[in-house]
């Protein structure tokens, strides 16, 4: 029994399929997909959308213009994110990475080591680098987040205090390596921790009550 896959049949069942990462501007999908993992960082959702709307009405979904921009004018746009002014500095932070890479995202797509790279720029965390290297650019690695955390503990399946590297690890030994897989599944883990398994669970709801013992 591989209770990780299980998981995922009963979630994918119970909820769909959750067409993730949701980006509009289809030109610049990568582009907006990577500047929303960084606005998204402590911050839900909707908020990050107002501040994406702002971008794109400036014609900012571009890194070479972020790169240029003044940036007390960047923080005044993503300011319904949260904690505005230090976002500004990890926009402007990647876009500089970028600089080197003549602001062309394919120039990622077969560059080894590249998680380690994006780890020594500013601002950016294993979630957030995880994010950008699945849902921009195509690679299996499986993303965790709070909802992941609280689910599998919930579960049993990781202590409550597992590392990020543990919990990443459990999922990428019991799954193929799939970056669609891996999208999908933890699009439906954040879909079960936003709506079910919330702090307070609404167990009577869970899709997941017959095998979890919480």
């Amino acid at each position: 029994m591989n209770k990780i896959k299980d998981i995922f049949e009963f979630l994918i069942e119970a909820y769909g399929s959750q067409y993730w990462w949701p980006a509009k501007d289809k030109k610049n999908k990568e582009t907006e997909i990577i500047i929303g993992a960084i606005l998204t960082q402590n911050t839900a959702w909707t908020n990050v959308e107002k501040a994406i709307e702002n971008l794109r009405k400036n014609k900012l979904i571009n890194f070479k213009k972020i790169n240029k921009i003044n940036s007390k004018k960047l923080a005044n746009l993503i300011k319904s994110s949260g904690y505005y002014n230090r976002k500004a500095k990890k926009l402007k932070a990647f876009s500089n990475f970028m600089k080197k890479y003549n602001y062309n995202l394919k120039k990622l797509e077969n560059k080894k080591n590249l998680r380690e790279e994006l780890l020594k720029i500013h601002g950016i965390g294993k979630e957030t680098a995880d994010s950008i290297l699945l849902y921009a650019l195509n690679k299996p690695v499986f993303v965790i987040d709070a909802y992941t955390k609280r689910i599998m503990h919930r579960l049993k399946l990781a202590v409550e205090n597992a590392s990020y590297d543990d919990l990443q690890e459990l999922f990428m030994k019991n799954l193929i390596k799939d970056s669609k897989l891996f999208n999908e599944y933890h699009a439906l883990l954040v879909k079960l921790g936003k709506d079910v398994c919330k702090k307070k669970p609404v167990c009577d709801k869970c899709p997941l009550a017959d095998i979890c013992i919480l």
